[in-house]
């Protein structure tokens, strides 16, 4: 930290005994401390603003609830077998989706008129993505184009008797003409009913003859659900995608996008403001979101993402059990900041996360070390949503402590609900990590005073507490829970947990374990569907094939056939025709079959589907849908030639670069990532920075991040004149800087226009200090601090206006002597570049996502 921090922390140490009951100064943070603050300056710490803070700010943290007491008195949503049955209710709550998942919806339309049967159900109550898969009961089942569906056999659903349509839930949609047409005489169902933003599906089921009745509609009244792709998310990562046009989303299952767009966007969820929310705290957003997408190694081999989030829940549950069941899926960590902000961490530990709370920050604690015997568990339960399954709750391979059960006398289980979580090494993974923290002994809450704030923001927190909590001192805990206890003689109170050292450790051929059981699913011919066990793209000289792992049938009449298919051939989302392979020399080897295709199409995103077929040529039930990249060309591409920085300072939220590629012919694409300056550069965890950028080889290109539209709001901020800026006591305006001599606390300062709640960059650069400190502000009722500078430099802000903000100044304390140059102050907008000192990277990419050898670092600073 700077020279000036240690001396200050030194000296508050020296004045405040950790069991003094007077509260230090709070530990300056350029992040937390000053935005949080801000909120006790305004309210001024009386005893009635005190009751008044905790009402507005009490829960600070939100962690995810999947174990114990407070995740069964949580609010849950449906069990996803529920979701598999139509609602049927005079006014059914609201429904929405997230990920890939399965539903039957809610009634809009029953009714009979002659022979047919007219149903409309309400899927979501917001745009999805697409209609993927159809049940009538738990017949999956297939239309043709012109929406009728293909009996799967047995005489069930034939000679077109079922049609089946659907509407995405456009903000203008389409009313189905065939209700309209039996029913809009009536009133019932007329041209007016067209479902704008809802997703929904028509089924027109027709009657036929008593005797073949029960043959074509074997259990009864057809009930129909379907598989859809649910909501569109902003990502912020992609510069395309515009927060205020939904119409730039896109399909996402990634945990951190949708929380982000739970809180800010769902129509059913927070309702936050995503400037205040999301924009202060980006950079933060756009780390977990990165580490979400990280691809975990698989036993069998391949990989698979590391947090994915795929679920349903209506508006009979408010917005908080949607949020636990997301945090859920990636071991999310939440945090409400006192400026509105959110901040998300997820499953993985990081030291940027942590803080540190002294023997100073803490005036009382509750700590055990041990559990009673009616909480103890010894054996843990993972559980999930299988679509293998058809969609239904399932459980992985337990966690448990033998030693433990053998002390305790008998197993003492509980179950770890990961609902929205639908591939099982994930639940696994989320396992493994609540398993270890429930093997932590020491346990318990600490009572922080108002000096260990950023302590409260962080998910994981070292204690340096030789007299306090000596058995815990140079540990790592985990922050479970904060809430402002200002009634306390405390700030807040923590719920803490030990850190487990090894809770990110994972190793796929012991940890994985055995993939759950799938029961046989026989078809109308008695024959059983495949279950997938993996897929994966293999290359092999300059080509690319499938290979397919399934569990065995131990049926060796049944001869596997594999079919593949381009998921998006156009970018407008339209399919490739199935190519089907069969496999009749397919042996089975420890309790699975390996199938590798012929070619198939290299680097697309293709589906792939197994079945079963008899010696007659019977088919079974096509298995679940796998999608996988098709990866051909392992080649790393070589080098850039060159990567440089263009342009000069100052760079008001955003940086120019330009880079040329060399004679290489495995090259096609570049992509540029940034990294705070001086940290260690790995892709993989980077941050992206915009999308690949195409190239051929031999060829020079040139790239800016960030908005080219800022200009400085500030007239003569460089001091060339003695104009413009209003000067307090003892400013003086000369030799291109405004010069500060000692006396009184002062500012020279410039009147602008603001507008409330829009973020400003500040920066300034001090030069010939010999003492005290100075701060950006803008002057408000009560001002908006920026972080107080005691060292030369350039010092960068961001200030949030607030109504009454009407000018910008630059604050001296009265012992501040010391020169300022070089202002800037403009409006933060969306598409701006980060603030602060980045390295940037440049990495080519071959056809197949090969990364070849990173260039840089090209270090900027973005005011």
């Amino acid at each position: 930290m700077p020279s000036a921090e240690i001396v200050r922390r030194v000296e508050q140490i020296a004045r405040h005994s950790c069991t003094s009951l007077y509260t230090p100064p709070v530990c300056h943070d350029p992040i937390f401390t000053p935005l949080f603050t801000s909120l006790f300056t305004s309210i001024g710490f009386s005893a009635g603003a005190a009751s008044f803070a905790a009402s507005v700010a009490t829960a600070i943290t939100t962690t995810a609830l999947t174990i114990g007491l407070q995740m069964l008195m949580a609010p849950k949503p449906p069990k996803p077998e529920a979701l598999k049955v139509p609602l049927a209710q005079p006014i059914p709550y609201r429904i929405w989706a997230v990920g890939r998942t399965r539903l039957a919806g809610a009634y809009m339309l029953w009714e009979s008129k002659g022979h047919r049967l007219f149903a409309v159900q309400a899927i979501a109550g917001h745009r999805i993505k697409s209609f993927n898969r159809y049940w009538l009961h738990d017949d999956e089942v297939t239309i043709n184009g012109s929406g009728f569906v293909a009996s799967p056999g047995g005489g069930r659903y034939a000679n077109n008797s079922v049609k089946i349509q659907s509407r995405l839930g456009l903000p203008t949609e389409t009313p189905y003409a065939d209700a309209v047409a039996e029913f809009s005489s009536e009133g019932l169902w007329t041209n007016d009913h067209r479902g704008d933003g809802q997703a929904s599906v028509c089924l027109f089921a027709g009657a036929t003859r008593q005797k073949d009745q029960n043959k074509r509609f074997p259990y009864g009244v057809p009930q129909l659900s379907v598989e859809i792709d649910g909501a569109l998310c902003w990502d912020f990562r992609d510069p395309a995608q515009d927060p205020a046009n939904p119409a730039t989303w896109l399909w996402t299952r990634n945990s951190a996008l949708i929380c982000a767009w739970h809180l800010c966007f769902n129509e059913f969820g927070f309702g936050l403001d995503y400037q205040k929310a999301l924009l202060p705290v980006i950079d933060l957003w756009k780390e977990e979101a990165d580490i979400c997408d990280e691809d975990v190694p698989l036993a069998g081999g391949g990989t698979e993402k590391r947090y994915q989030c795929n679920g349903t829940d209506t508006t009979e549950n408010g917005p908080k059990a949607g949020l636990n069941a997301i945090l859920a899926t990636c071991d999310g960590h939440l945090v409400s900041r006192g400026d509105g902000a959110r901040i998300l961490t997820v499953g993985k530990f990081r030291e940027s996360r942590c803080a540190t709370l002294t023997d100073g920050d803490i005036v009382g604690h509750n700590v055990q070390y041990g559990q009673l015997f009616e909480d103890e568990i010894n054996r843990l339960i993972p559980k999930f949503t299988y679509p293998a399954t058809d969609y239904s709750t399932s459980d992985t391979d337990y966690f448990e402590d033998t030693a433990a059960q053998l002390t305790a006398g008998r197993v003492l289980a509980d179950e770890a609900e990961y609902q929205w979580v639908h591939q099982w090494r994930q639940a696994r993974r989320l396992g493994k990590r609540d398993w270890l923290r429930l093997r932590e002994k020491a346990r318990g809450s600490i009572d922080v005073r108002l000096s260990g704030i950023n302590s409260v923001y962080a998910r994981w927190v070292r204690l340096e507490t030789p007299r306090r909590l000596p058995s815990l001192n140079g540990k790592l805990v985990e922050n479970r829970r904060s809430i402002l206890a200002l009634s306390k003689a405390a700030g807040f109170t923590m719920d803490i947990v030990g850190h487990p050292e090894n809770i990110d450790a994972w190793t796929p051929a012991t940890d994985e374990g055995a993939q759950p059981p799938v029961p046989s699913a026989p078809n109308a011919a008695g024959i059983p569907t495949p279950v997938i066990n993996l897929v994966q793209a293999k290359p092999k000289n300059g080509t690319v094939y499938i290979r397919v792992v399934i569990i065995d049938p131990e049926n060796a009449s049944l001869t596997p056939h594999v079919r593949y298919r381009v998921k998006d051939i156009d970018g407008l989302g339209t399919h490739g025709a199935w190519v089907e392979q069969a496999f009749p020399d397919a042996d089975p080897s420890v309790g699975y079959i390996n199938l590798n295709t012929n070619v198939v199409p290299s680097d697309q995103l293709l589906e792939v589907q197994v079945a079963f077929t008899t010696a007659r040529g019977a088919y079974s039930d096509w298995s679940i849908t796998e999608e996988v990249v098709s990866t051909a060309d392992p080649t790393p591409p070589v080098a850039l030639s060159s990567f440089t920085l263009t342009g000069s300072a100052p760079r008001l939220g955003n940086a120019a670069f330009s880079f040329a590629v060399g004679n290489d012919t495995h090259v096609k694409t570049v992509q540029l990532y940034r990294v705070p300056t001086g940290n260690i550069f790995d892709p993989d965890t980077a941050t992206a920075v915009g999308a690949p950028i195409a190239v051929t080889s031999s060829n020079s290109y040139a790239y800016t991040d960030g908005d080219t539209s800022r200009t400085n709001m500030l007239a003569n901020p460089g001091f060339d004149t003695d104009t413009v800026w209003g000067k307090g006591t003892g400013w003086t305006i000369s030799g291109g800087k405004a010069h500060h001599a000692a006396g009184t606390s002062a500012g020279v300062s410039q009147a602008l226009s603001f507008t409330a709640g829009i973020v400003y960059r500040s920066a300034y650069t001090i030069s010939a200090r010999t003492g005290g400190s100075f701060r950006a502000q803008l002057l408000s009722s009560p001002n908006v601090q920026g972080t107080i500078r005691s060292a030369n430099g350039t010092w960068l802000d961001k200030l949030t206006a607030i109504a009454s903000s009407t000018a910008y100044n630059l604050l001296a304390t009265s012992d501040g002597v010391g020169d300022l140059d070089d202002t800037v102050l403009f409006a933060e907008t969306v598409s701006c570049a980060p603030q602060g000192v980045w390295d940037y990277y440049a990495v080519p990419v071959n056809g197949s996502g090969i990364r070849g050898p990173s260039s840089g670092p090209a270090v900027v600073t973005i005011i």
